[in-house]
């Protein structure tokens, strides 16, 4: 970088006393736009620096005896980037320390604008490290002057002359950045631009390139968003879609079971009234052998009373008889006792009999009416519990 020192004696005029402008009209509008999308990119990355300023079509005034140079844009490093409310009306080298550009650039006019000769010399004696030059009519179709230079041309001062250099894009390590041209978009147009780019070779974006990226991120974004919840309801539809199997198996399964468990229900009661039945029939089959011992009892009373007979007809043997007849009432008494006994069972047997017939049925009630609940929660659920049967 380079700095020009000043006899602090004189007094030098201010840049309120200096032109702010040549007059001189644009070539074209790319002279405006191409350092004004610079500007908008160093805006940007050097954000957070305060030690730098680029300016467009301003006039640089070196010596106050000699007329300002005007490239269409320049870079100054180690000057404050807004030097005051009123900003610069031009960019007075004395008033910035004595500190040069390190960089200039020219669009070039299609008419002969000097850029490849007298301003080049021009800028050489200034001292700009780099010179840029981009030339939008350069291309196969290109004639005259314009037919012997590439798009953008960078030149590095050597001694008192500019070197071209090479290169798509060129770093410039005394600036930290690295320049060349691409096709992009700026304020609308899409064309090729000049570039600033990194280490690496990346360009850093115009705002409306970052403009771009951020709506192409955010309808990535949202795209993304509108996959992971179309999946989402996908999988909510599958999940509630075997929800529903789910649901519809466990109601057949309760379903079967219930119909199950009216079956074994329906078997029991049968078996119960098979049981009640068998113990009728037993009771049945108690009385006849009560009445057999009745009959049995009879003849024997019967036997009794032909035996009194013939005591008295035998008084002899009256008393041996009598005996006999005693003790076969006896025994008459005891088979009387025995019948009660058997009586008494056959009784006992019919209450348990009645008892068990009361249990099963209070069952067969228990079971009708857990098949009741079960057709209640059947309809409850849509279920016609008759089409289960």
């Amino acid at each position: 970088m380079k700095i020009l020192s000043y006899d602090s004696t004189l007094r030098l005029p201010t840049a309120e006393e200096l032109p702010d402008s040549d007059d001189t009209p644009v070539d074209n509008e790319l002279q405006n736009l191409i350092p004004n999308a610079a500007d908008d990119i160093l805006s940007r990355i050097w954000a957070q620096r305060d030690d730098w300023f680029w300016g467009v079509d301003m006039g640089i005034y070196y010596h106050p005896e000699k007329p300002a140079l005007v490239p269409d844009g320049f870079l100054s490093i180690g000057v404050q980037w807004i030097k005051s409310a009123a900003l610069r009306l031009s960019y007075v080298v004395w008033e910035e320390k004595g500190i040069v550009p390190i960089l200039v650039m020219e669009v070039a006019s299609k008419t002969d604008g000097g850029e490849y000769d007298q301003k080049m010399a021009d800028y050489a004696e200034l001292g700009p490290l780099y010179y840029a030059i981009y030339n939008p009519f350069c291309g196969p179709s290109a004639s005259g002057r314009h037919a012997d230079h590439q798009p953008l041309e960078l030149y590095k001062l050597e001694g008192n002359q500019y070197r071209l250099l090479s290169g798509n894009p060129i770093w410039l390590p005394e600036i930290g950045l690295g320049i060349g041209t691409e096709l992009g978009k700026y304020r609308g147009r899409s064309r090729e631009w000049v570039y600033w780019y990194d280490q690496e070779g990346r360009r850093y974006l115009t705002s409306d390139e970052l403009a771009e990226q951020e709506r192409q991120q955010a309808q990535q974004e949202r795209q993304r968003a509108q996959q992971e919840l179309e999946q989402e309801r996908q999988r909510a539809q599958q999940e509630l879609e075997q929800e529903r199997q789910r649901a519809q198996q466990e109601l057949e399964q309760e379903r079967q079971r219930a119909q199950q468990e009216l079956e074994q229900e329906r078997q029991r009661a049968q078996q119960a009234q098979q049981e009640v039945e068998q113990e009728r029939q037993r009771a049945q089959q108690a009385q006849q052998e009560v009445e057999q011992e009745r009959q049995r009892a009879q003849q024997a009373q019967q036997e009794v009373e032909q035996e009194r007979q013939r005591a008295q007809q035998a008084q002899q043997e009256v008393e041996q008889e009598r005996q006999r007849a005693q003790q076969a009432q006896q025994e008459v008494e005891q088979e009387r006792q025995r019948a009660q006994q058997a009586q008494q069972e056959v009784e006992q047997e019919r209450q348990r009999a009645q008892q068990e017939m009361e249990q099963e049925r209070q069952g067969a009630q228990q079971a009708q009416q857990r098949a009741e609940r079960l057709a209640e929660y059947l309809r409850s659920q849509n279920i016609d519990p008759d089409q289960l049967m």
